[in-house]
């Protein structure tokens, strides 16, 4: 913009943004990581030239990454001009610096001889090599993108497809390449879904007293024998019956005691109209009809991944953002969360929530509402809430009210490291919700 002859510049304000050139200096990006970055590069790059626009400076300070995962672009036009650069190819000179760009974030090597943006060059003499001769593992499809866009600078193809010229080629080229699908996180199962070992000839019995030492049985010597053998098979059905009678018995004597069960899907109640006890009312799991993200303030998170937290696979999930205040949202956010329809009026007795970050502390809402897309906080009624600083929140209704549609609400989120998602702040994922009456 020009105004009384001072020229201004104008630049998107990314205040959440990070330069390629920091996030190489750890290492190559994640193979899907990089597809974004060129696929969005180039796309972007194939637009302005079509409005007549060259870079002619990409390199990896002029591309960054926000906290939400897109990329984008500064100095276009702007930055070559200030140094006087120009190009009597610029189509060919940005496409170049687009498989330069994919080259280092596939290799963290600059593909040229002299060292650059904190990377290191490639070997004297030897000549543009592909990536995936360079670094082990460096998926194929990517390399061979790379090589076919650096191949503006004399270098071959190295599997002798056709060169890429423009960015609109590249895109293209993208367009023809399988998806690159983003990986698929790793959870570690909270505590009390964790396997239970039994020690031999301790099931059923008192624990012993920290420090106390047991003394340890000898086994009996093997039954060999054919007479030995019928025995074994004899006793172990007897061993199965009695371990089958004793868990009924150790369920009965807990029961008795008052303690709470662990399983979700099956709890036992006593029916107070019955005075020996004897009949039990099970509690079933409800089934979720629908789901909606619910925006009291602000913009939505992710609406497309809702029906994520109840699809049965624990390794999708719906998540926030990452916020720079917190733990607690407030008073910027109010909170962040999921309306769930749960098909007809139901009472609902507790929620089980599968959380994706642990550490600092997340706390968990329920409220009743009255709708799939309620008009305000004010509208709903809370029903019960838990703080949690691991990767499950079980929440125990404390005011029982029948409603279709319950919200699950976040107003407190532990701090987490930057991921392939969004960079390092206060942020949440929901895994799995089972709602229990």
């Amino acid at each position: 913009m020009e105004e009384n002859d001072l020229v201004y510049v104008v630049h998107e304000w990314l205040p959440d943004a990070t330069e390629l050139t920091t996030l190489l200096a750890p290492g190559p990006l994640e193979v899907h990581e990089a597809y974004q970055m060129v696929s969005q590069i180039a796309s972007a790059m194939a637009a302005a030239h079509r409005e007549g626009l060259a870079h002619l400076r990409l390199n990896p300070n002029a591309v960054l990454r926000t906290s939400s995962g897109q990329w984008r672009i500064r100095g276009l036009a702007v930055n070559a001009a200030l140094r006087g650069i120009s190009s009597d190819t610029p189509q060919r000179t940005d496409t170049e610096a687009i498989g330069a760009l994919l080259y280092a974030a596939l290799t963290q090597r600059w593909p040229y001889e002299s060292d650059a943006y904190g990377l290191s060059g490639l070997p004297k003499g030897v000549g543009l090599i592909a990536p995936d001769q360079v670094r082990a593992g460096v998926h194929r499809g990517l390399s061979e993108l790379a090589m076919r866009a650096l191949a503006n600078d004399g270098a071959t193809a190295s599997r002798h497809e056709a060169a890429c010229t423009t960015p609109e080629e590249l895109v293209k080229a993208i367009g023809e390449m399988p998806r690159i699908r983003p990986p698929e996180p790793t959870f570690t199962a909270p505590p009390e879904y964790q396997q239970t070992t039994y020690q031999q000839g301790t099931y059923g019995r008192p624990s012993a007293h920290p420090g106390a030492a047991q003394p340890v049985p000898s086994p009996p010597p093997p039954l060999q024998s054919r007479t030995g053998k019928a025995l074994k098979w004899a006793v172990s059905a007897l061993l199965i019956a009695a371990l089958g009678l004793g868990s009924w018995q150790l369920a009965d004597a807990l029961m008795d005691q008052g303690n709470k069960s662990e399983d979700t899907k099956q709890t036992q109640t006593t029916d107070g109209n019955d005075k020996t006890g004897d009949k039990t009312k099970p509690v079933r799991t409800l089934s979720i009809q629908g789901a909606q993200e619910f925006v009291a303030k602000g913009g939505a998170q992710h609406p497309n991944d809702v029906d994520k937290t109840y699809d049965g696979n624990t390794s999708t999930y719906w998540r926030t953002s990452s916020f720079i205040g917190g733990p607690v949202l407030a008073p910027y956010k109010p909170g962040v969360g999921i309306v769930y329809d749960l098909g007809s009026s139901r009472t609902v007795s507790s929620v089980t929530i599968g959380l994706y970050y642990s550490g600092d502390h997340t706390t968990v809402n329920l409220y009743a509402a009255d709708s799939l897309s309620p008009s305000s906080l004010d509208s709903m009624t809370q029903i019960g809430s838990v703080t949690t600083t691991g990767t499950s929140a079980a929440v125990k209704v404390t005011k029982q009210v029948k409603s279709r549609y319950v919200l699950v609400w976040l107003t407190a989120l532990p701090h987490a490291a930057s991921d392939q998602y969004s960079d390092a702040g206060y942020k949440q994922a929901i895994t799995d919700v089972k709602f229990t009456g």
